[in-house]
């Protein structure tokens, strides 16, 4: 290898090296091991511009291996991007610094994704390869035409997720997507003998990837790798042979330089071994220079592709463009003209065939439960093998890479996707889903058989703490309307907001009409509002959520026969009434001292709301196969039994 590579190079090395070692932690294995990769890729194919980080066009490079994350700072920085600048570095792993421990997404920063949860970066790249072939098939080739790149570690591959995203991505063809893997056979605990013995290349060809097996510190090499990809028919997998610690005499290749700071007396080692004599954090200005003439390229890049990018900017605003409103006003209109007792799943799909007529930026999926979760309308195209003029994506039974490759379409540009599966399996999807509310995308995961309403199926598909464990996720809302109005209302609240992701959980039983009237106010947008009164003075406030406000209202009605007066509040979203003013929150939940709530899941979210004195009618056990009607009655989930327990609450405390 010549100098000047040599030199850009060790830039990277160095920098992570000083930075693990300043803040007495992190990982600068990877970094180093990588660094002659990420110098070939940066220098001679990565379409990026600092000057514009959200370039439409750009390539994407994603980081799953998220703790070698001293790597992508380094080339942030070393590149030109305004947001990284060396003391940002020397603040590496310290409060407030953009230099987080894993990639943090910030917009506009170079920093595509969050990653870190081992193997989500290489599901998220799989999402932002396919946004860029559905883009490129609406807005054409010249104006959206570009790789997207992951670098993904030993870890990344263990993982599950790694395996059903790498699946659909063979399936789909996905030509533009290239993975840089890592293969140093080094994890944190040791030799990754100790735990895997996969033959890579029978693996990701059998997934329909090429497989190409490189020495990962031949400059040579790594080239002609990325030149044969730049024509590619199928995704691929650069096997980059690396040393970790790659420069250390006496940490490269061990675990040791993994996780933990290489120590001072051995990064003095390896600075002679490399043959860098400058002090920490010193870049000459020739080597910087060099790399900030790197970064310059993509400016030149993106003014060639303005040109076009003026001439079609209508067409693409149009398509980007989104207005729901219209159709889910006449929506809410359609709801009170035709009034029956329908299944949540049932109305959602209703109301996603009036949002699926228009052009819009929504990219529908289901992992295998199309006709269960009720997610396909007949307006879709189904996205196939090479063919993206489409949108709805079959997923197969892939729940959690599903929910990782929505990530990654919502972060390309300015799609909304969602994904439909049962919610006891929002389990599987859960990591992705936690990633989607800090990175603050908004992405909508249809979550249908929500309760013991779906029956026979039994305890094994009955989630009972899943909504509880949800709603306790920072900024995500958890929607759980009562029918079909309700419905159209959190679609429109998960439509509309677009820094949370939001859950839709919906029944798989039909459920009478709590809603008769049209209003132009979304009531859910509240997060619970009072849909009964049997007087205008009242002693008790039933709070209810889904399916059981039904069951409220019939408990109401039940306990006025025995002039015990309530209200029932239907609860959609507790996480936007958690965001109310405190007038509005003393309004419900103030004007009784007993308060109830009914939900058939797991009681313990609804006890902050009821208070030590009130009852919560729910399941705190695993459930039963029966047909609903039995499975309800069994748990004690009837108007008979609640009215009951109600009463003898009243009568204990007067």
């Amino acid at each position: 290898m010549n100098k000047q590579h040599n030199d850009l190079a060790n830039c990277i090395r160095f920098l992570s090296a000083d930075a693990v070692q300043k803040a007495n932690s992190g990982h600068p294995g990877m970094p180093m091991g990588m660094a002659d990769v990420a110098v070939v890729l940066f220098k001679n194919f990565l379409k990026f511009n600092p000057k514009n980080p959200d370039w439409l066009n750009r390539d994407r490079f994603v980081l799953s291996a998220g703790h070698g994350s001293m790597l992508l700072y380094s080339l942030l920085y070393l590149t030109g991007y305004k947001s990284i600048s060396l003391n940002s570095i020397k603040k590496f792993r310290q409060l407030n610094s953009i230099c987080a421990g894993h990639p943090e997404y910030h917009p506009r920063t170079g920093i595509e994704t969050t990653t870190g949860p081992l193997g989500q970066g290489i599901a998220n790249a799989v999402g932002f390869a396919v946004a860029e072939e559905i883009l490129k098939k609406k807005l054409g080739k010249e104006i959206v035409n570009h790789k997207t790149y992951v670098l993904a570690g030993d870890g990344c591959l263990m993982e599950g997720i790694s395996h059903e995203a790498m699946s659909l991505a063979g399936h789909l063809k996905l030509k533009n997507l290239v993975m840089l893997f890592d293969n140093n056979s080094i994890s944190i605990d040791g030799p990754t003998s100790l735990a895997v013995s996969d033959n890579f290349k029978k693996r990701f060809e059998s997934y329909g990837w090429e497989y190409i097996l490189i020495n990962g510190h031949n400059e040579k090499e790594i080239f002609n790798a990325l030149k044969k990809v730049q024509n590619a028919k199928k995704p691929t997998v650069i096997s980059c042979k690396t040393k970790i610690g790659y420069g250390s005499p006496n940490k490269s290749g061990q675990s040791s330089s993994h996780g933990s700071p290489l120590g001072l007396d051995e990064i003095k080692l390896v600075r002679k071994a490399l043959n860098w004599s400058h002090k920490p954090f010193h870049i000459p200005n020739k080597i910087l220079n060099e790399w900030k003439e790197i970064g310059k390229k993509g400016v030149l890049l993106e003014n060639k592709w303005n040109k076009i990018y003026k001439k079609k900017k209508k067409k693409i605003d149009k398509f980007l463009k989104n207005n729901f409103t219209k159709a889910l006003k006449e929506e809410k209109k359609n709801a009170v003209k035709k009034i029956k007792s329908l299944a949540t799943r049932k109305s959602s799909e209703l109301t996603l065939n009036a949002l699926t007529k228009e052009n819009n930026t929504l990219i529908g999926g289901s992992a295998d439960l199309a006709g269960s979760n009720n997610t396909k309308t007949k307006h879709h195209k189904i996205i196939k093998p090479g063919e993206f003029n489409g949108d709805y994506i079959h997923y197969g039974v892939r729940e959690h890479a599903m929910s990782g490759i929505m990530n990654g379409l919502a972060l390309h540009s300015n799609f909304i996707p969602y994904g439909g599966t049962f919610l006891i399996f929002s389990d599987y999807c859960k990591p992705s889903i936690r990633l989607s509310a800090l990175m603050q995308q908004r992405v909508i995961y249809v979550m249908t058989h929500d309760s013991i309403g779906l029956g026979e199926d039994g305890p094994t598909h009955q989630p009972i703490e899943q909504l509880s464990g949800l709603r306790s996720i920072p900024n995500l809302n958890v929607f759980r309307p009562g029918d079909r109005m309700e419905t159209i209302e959190c679609w429109e609240l998960a439509l509309k907001n677009s820094k949370s992701p939001s859950i839709l959980s919906l029944t798989r039983q039909n459920l009478d009409p709590i809603r008769k009237k049209y209003s132009n106010i979304n009531k859910c947008s509240f997060g619970a509002y009072e849909v009964l009164r049997t007087s205008k003075k009242i002693s008790l406030t039933i709070l209810a959520s889904g399916s059981e406000v039904n069951l409220a209202i019939e408990t109401s009605h039940k306990l006025a026969k025995d002039k015990i007066y309530s209200k029932v509040i239907s609860m959609p979203c507790q996480d936007l009434f958690d965001q109310q003013s405190g007038s509005y929150k003393k309004k419900i939940l103030g004007e009784s001292q007993i308060r109830i709530s009914i939900e058939a899941a797991s009681t313990d979210c609804w006890k902050k709301y009821i208070g030590f004195d009130g009852l919560a009618f729910g399941i705190d056990t695993f459930g039963k196969s029966a047909p609903y009607k039995d499975i309800y009655k069994y748990f004690g989930l009837t108007a008979e039994n609640i009215a009951k327990q109600t009463k003898r609450l009243i009568k204990n405390q007067t």
